[in-house]
């Protein structure tokens, strides 16, 4: 069974009622943390969050020849930017706990 998702304004609704604010300032403080780190990786800036991870931008290398996998064409693919994601370690830690308590 695939796991359900948490979407945006579920983490605003749960926000809001537990700290008794107004959603749209919720809302807005939420915005403004997501273009934080976007503006942050156009500067080529590596976002690091204590206890959470890091964010950073790499460069994959452009090729000839790649398949595009709905048609298989061969098509060319530029050099471009990819957003990473690398877990700190107290993450790493909650998450590696997570499997070993439900199967108990």
């Amino acid at each position: 069974m695939a796991p359900s998702k948490l979407t945006k304004a579920e983490i605003i609704e749960n926000i809001q009622q537990k700290l008794e604010l107004n959603r749209p300032d919720v809302h807005y403080v939420i915005d403004e943390f997501f273009e934080e780190i976007k503006r942050g990786l156009e500067q080529d800036r590596v976002i690091e969050l204590r206890g959470f991870g890091t964010f950073e931008v790499r460069t994959r290398k452009g090729r000839e020849k790649a398949r595009n996998p709905k048609t298989g064409d061969l098509v060319a693919v530029d050099t471009h930017g990819v957003a990473i994601f690398r877990p700190g370690k107290e993450l790493k830690d909650f998450v590696w706990n997570l499997r070993q308590e439900k199967d108990l």
